[in-house]
């Protein structure tokens, strides 16, 4: 059983994803920033290995306006050996990796035009993942599409215009049920038609639900019958109600004991699962190290990349945890991680938010030019008196830290929780 992340990572220097407007999406520019976006990828992938995560979510962004302006220039040919390489990376490691397109591709649109939009865009998708010589288990995920005022025609539809993908991404294709339109009944029913394996989505469900009754288990167990051994093992998407917005948003953070009562449903079973949630990796990592009973030397790295947002909202905490990773030979992950979701769950208090401030400042000052220093410290004291918020200090802060490549900064969560 792999758990895994969406797209981006918290903490992973030069991995962010850069595109461009339709206006200056020149070959010249594109060129350059496909360049750029498969480098970042590259980044993520010895990012996901050095941290023992074998379940990942390429971004359909990789290739800006791949399914359109970019569809006929040869970047699979001007990048051919990185492409290779990157993915000889993600087999050798035993990663599995996914796309899942954006709500714009709607294969069951009553409109050809928007039809012909997702075929395109699905063939984009397939051809990043052949790119990289990637086979049939490494998936992309789509939702049905929309109900046009009529569930039973939208659902034939999809099936009338799946039987004409190629056979590139029938052989990847699988469908998750939604928040809105089409419950986990009515994709198991269209998959029975298409061949194609389901992925349950368990926010979704609770959002959606076909069968109030039925539990995650029940319909777990369900899905799995729609996956063949060519498919690889099952897969599933995990997440939690963010609580203060609306259905089916996602949570900032993976309530640790929430995601461990879940997780003992699924004992021995063999399945991947993929975290939907705001914080990304740092998520995957808590789950992940909760999971594989962890020493304290192999937590103490974490903690490292933790403990200035902890700092910043509870001393207490943050002394506790110190004194926790104290006892050599333990295994505290779980209490580790109890602490550490206590106390960010906790509003920013000034006094600590300076001291925290103060300490990451100590990384930099003897870097920084004199106008920079004056500028931290006019900041402090405005931010002491109250004239200004934290996150604008914080903002200043990561500037220098990214200017003079302060990367034990940048590796950490201060600047992103």
């Amino acid at each position: 059983m792999n758990i895994g992340y969406a797209c981006l990572a918290l903490g992973v220097p030069g991995s962010e994803l850069k595109s461009c407007t339709l206006k200056n999406a020149q070959e010249e520019r594109l060129v350059s920033l496909i360049g750029h976006n498969l480098d970042s990828l590259n980044k993520l992938i010895d990012y996901n290995i050095r941290s023992g995560i074998k379940l990942f979510r390429i971004s359909s962004d990789l290739i800006p306006f791949g399914s359109s302006v970019a569809e006929d220039l040869p970047w699979q040919d001007i990048y051919a050996e990185t492409l290779t390489s990157t993915g000889r990376k993600i087999l050798d490691a035993g990663m599995r990796v996914s796309m899942h397109p954006g709500q714009y591709t709607v294969l069951n649109s009553r409109d050809r035009t928007v039809v012909d939009r997702a075929r395109r865009d699905l063939d984009y998708h397939a051809k990043v993942l052949d790119c990289l010589g990637l086979g049939p288990r490494h998936k992309i995920v789509l939702h049905v599409g929309g109900v046009y005022g009529d569930k039973r025609q939208a659902l034939k539809r999809f099936v009338s215009h799946y039987r004409h993908l190629d056979s590139a991404v029938q052989s990847r294709l699988v469908l998750e049920n939604d928040d809105r339109s089409f419950h986990i009944g009515d994709v198991l029913e269209t998959a029975m038609s298409t061949g194609s394996p389901v992925v349950y989505d368990n926010l979704h469900n609770a959002v959606n639900p076909v069968d109030k009754s039925c539990k995650d288990l029940e319909w777990i167990t369900r899905c799995r019958e729609t996956w063949q051994e060519d498919d690889g093992c099952q897969k599933i998407h995990f997440s939690q109600q963010h609580p203060h917005k609306r259905p089916g948003a996602h949570s900032d953070s993976i309530r640790i004991d929430a995601f461990l009562d879940f997780h003992k449903q699924l004992s021995g079973e063999g399945i991947d699962i993929m975290l939907e949630v705001k914080d990304k990796n740092v998520s995957a990592l808590k789950c992940i190290n909760c999971l594989s009973n962890m020493e304290i030397g192999q937590l103490e790295p974490e903690w490292e990349r933790y403990k200035y947002c902890i700092l910043e909202r509870s001393p207490d905490h943050y002394y506790a945890i110190q004194r926790l990773l104290r006892g050599k030979g333990a295994h505290p992950a779980l209490e580790m991680y109890r602490m550490i979701e206590t106390s960010l769950g906790k509003p920013v208090v000034i006094g600590h938010a300076l001291n925290a401030a103060q300490h990451v400042w100590g990384y930099l000052k003897g870097k920084a030019l004199e106008a920079e220093k004056k500028r931290i410290q006019s900041a402090l004291m405005k931010l002491e008196m109250g004239q200004v918020g934290i996150d604008a200090v914080k903002n200043t802060l990561w500037r220098l830290a990214r200017k003079y490549e302060e990367d034990y900064l940048l590796k950490g969560y201060y600047f992103y929780l």
